[in-house]
């Protein structure tokens, strides 16, 4: 008897906001982008507690980078991690994922090298620079996990895409791709 009243419904597993793992984002690369997130937040903060310094600039450009990577970080985080990756109009996701995750790796190291090589030498800025090293050593982590499991998002694949991720020939209607590739008659 408890077969036939049994429940009829399945749970919509698309229904949840929060989706990880995603097509875009597994449990490993959103581990490693809350660890981006918190460390270049705390490089951030320790920064921003540093009350004077001998040669701001260095302090400045480490501040930007820091905060940069903090903010943009947070949100491609939650653009990945939910579902509003697919109402921003991006079709190009792990491109754009690679690239800002490799930059914000070169800019950490740049701004770390410099920051260390021009301050005072108190505690702050050294723990700055440290979490300026660790939040890079993320963005490098994250860059090898997604090499390592998805490959090189720049692969010449040789597949043409449209703007919705179908390519052009698949998309138009049997006949329409000869039109399309001779021109009007």
């Amino acid at each position: 008897m408890s077969e036939v009243y049994s429940a009829t419904t399945a749970p919509n597993p698309k229904s949840s906001c929060f989706t990880v793992p995603s097509e875009h984002l597994d449990r490993t690369r959103f581990f490693l982008k809350v660890m981006q997130v918190l460390l270049s937040f705390l490089a951030f903060l320790l920064e921003e507690v540093v009350n004077s310094c001998i040669s701001c600039s260095a302090l400045y450009f480490f501040e930007f980078v820091s905060c940069t990577a903090f903010l943009f970080t947070l949100l491609l985080l939650i653009l990945l991690a939910t579902t509003l990756h697919d109402r921003v109009g991006v079709t190009c996701w792990p491109r754009l994922d690679f690239v800002y995750s490799a930059s914000i790796a070169l800019m950490l190291f740049i701004s770390s090298v410099i920051f260390a090589a021009d301050n005072s030498g108190s505690r702050l800025e050294t723990s700055a620079v440290v979490f300026g090293f660790l939040a890079m050593l993320a963005f490098l982590a994250d860059l090898s996990v997604f090499v390592k499991t998805r490959g090189f998002p720049f692969k010449s694949g040789g597949k043409a895409e449209s703007s919705n991720g179908v390519s052009a020939a698949a998309d138009a209607a049997p006949g329409e791709t000869d039109k399309l590739a001779n021109g009007p008659e």
